[in-house]
């Protein structure tokens, strides 16, 4: 299996990462990358422990060797729980912090290998486009591979459509075909972790309007591919070596990058789709894919509220406020909402049905009714935690050098602490409530998981389209056929 050696190796491909107008020599080594580079490597090594083989591999069809269970296209209840274990553990070692790990987009490929047929569809070349799918599908589960994607348009003129901007190809689109392969041009986002991807899987999620075929494409690119430009935003972790300070910037900072796409050419093996409307808004919607990738979605999501309930805890044990019923209360109200993504995964998982391709989809009015409520759950567990930390969060040492001088140290160790804990632990632990909560990187992560699938009110109107209406209006009916006239 892929280890985290061999992971940073293959990010040594000459790739072009654009930060602060300068090209990246090695984001293995570069102090805005090499911490979340690090964090990656060790997620590899943790999956390829042989220790760890059953909870995190299953056999590859193809020669018997242990793959990843993401890869895994589930056939039953008993693989989607297998599934959740493996991506829970994961979560785990990031504390829910990085969203767009591999086993993300694998899941969407789980769910594209499951439905060929789809892709068999096309006008034309449905039988190579469903190929070229299963193909690739294998190789990246037996390579390991990390898949990040870019399938939002960049926001230029939202009252457009892609083939009116202001100028042709802005967004990502087909500009050539030639018998080697598709020619891209234009831009595309939001490229979180295709810093340190293998390949980025180039789309669009968003339904197009007739006229926007050529920017209808389904495709894979190698991240070191000519042409290929990615333009990292600023890095949180930068500037917090030791990650003393922002334990978590330091470490769990995926960034997220603007692709550029200059003439970059797609060889036809690794074409699933070409301007085709149907095909490429079906791969999400009318395939395991959408519902595996927004599982595997809220997995981490439930991870992360679980992290945020105990920092709530541990703070109340070390200011002495666990004892105070109201302290109590107001714990319970925060685990009582910490717990509710967890049991709609699982109650999701309990009640799968197979899809029309005979592949297990979680039920689908449960997952979208936890896409509905995170972003709510979110802003309601971070206020809980601003509640509960004060101004103490604020009141800190201004970094770990403070304690170098012997007088500041001697303040600090008096001044700020807490009854049961000395300054060094209650330092520790509120410099990490912060980087949750109120630094740079806590606000991009309330950013991500208010809009982490989009426009709320898309998420709304699955909601609404997969809900029991019909159960719901018997109900009222049944009632009012009770009613004595």
């Amino acid at each position: 299996m892929r280890t985290g050696s061999d992971f940073k190796e293959a990010l040594r491909d000459g790739r072009t990462v654009m930060l602060d107008g300068e090209k990246v020599d090695d984001v293995t080594k570069h102090p805005a990358f090499s911490g979340v580079v690090d964090t990656m490597a060790h997620l590899y090594d943790v999956a390829a422990d042989p220790a760890a083989r059953d909870l995190y591999t299953y056999p590859s069809p193809a020669d018997g060797a242990p793959v990843h269970a993401w890869w895994l296209t589930p056939r039953d209840g008993d693989d989607l729980a297998f599934r959740r274990r493996a991506i829970a553990a994961w979560a785990a070692e990031t504390c829910g912090f990085m969203g767009r790990t591999p086993d993300h987009v694998a899941s969407f490929f789980a769910g594209f290998s499951g439905s060929l047929d789809l892709f068999r569809q096309a006008a034309s070349d449905g039988d190579r486009f469903a190929d070229n799918v299963q193909r690739f599908y294998e190789k990246a589960r037996d390579e390991s591979l990390y898949l990040s994607y870019t399938i939002i348009h960049p926001t230029i003129d939202r009252s457009k459509p892609p083939h009116q901007q202001y100028a042709p190809n802005v967004y990502v689109s087909v500009v050539d075909e030639r018998d080697d392969g598709i020619v891209l041009r234009g831009a595309q986002m939001l490229g979180t972790g295709s810093v340190m991807s293998d390949y980025v899987f180039v789309s669009c999620i968003v339904p197009l309007p007739e006229g926007a075929e050529d920017y209808a494409i389904s495709c894979v690119v190698p991240n070191a591919a000519p042409g290929l430009r990615i333009y990292s935003r600023r890095s949180y972790a930068q500037g917090n070596p030791g990650g003393h300070d922002y334990p978590l910037s330091s470490r769990f900072d995926e960034t997220d990058s603007l692709m550029v796409f200059d003439d970059v050419l797609v060889p036809w093996e690794h074409v699933f789709a070409l301007k085709d409307r149907a095909i490429v808004g079906g791969q999400f919607q009318r395939t395991a894919a959408h519902s595996l990738g927004n599982t595997q979605a809220q997995i981490r999501f439930a991870t992360k509220l679980r992290f945020m309930a105990g920092l709530a805890r541990r703070m109340a044990e070390g200011s002495g406020s666990i004892g105070d019923p109201k302290t109590k209360l107001r714990l319970g109200t925060l685990a009582g909402k910490a717990q509710l993504p967890e049991g709609m995964v699982r109650a999701a998982e309990a009640a799968w049905s197979l899809d029309g391709y005979g592949v297990a989809i979680p039920d689908h009015a449960t997952l979208y009714a936890a896409m509905t409520l995170q972003p709510t759950l979110m802003n309601e567990v971070l206020t809980a935690l601003r509640e509960m930390s004060g101004g103490g969060v604020i009141q800190l040492p201004s970094s770990a050098a403070s304690y170098s001088d012997p007088t500041t140290a001697e303040d600090i160790d008096r001044f700020i602490r807490w009854p049961e804990v000395d300054s060094a632990g209650r330092v520790e632990l509120l410099k990490l409530v912060w980087d949750a909560i109120g630094s740079e990187f806590a606000g991009r992560h309330h950013q991500y998981e208010m809009f982490y699938a989009g426009d709320p009110a898309v998420v709304q109107m699955r909601a609404f389209g997969t809900y029991g209406w019909d159960a719901a209006g018997d109900l009222v009916d049944r009632c009012l056929a009770g009613v004595d006239a």
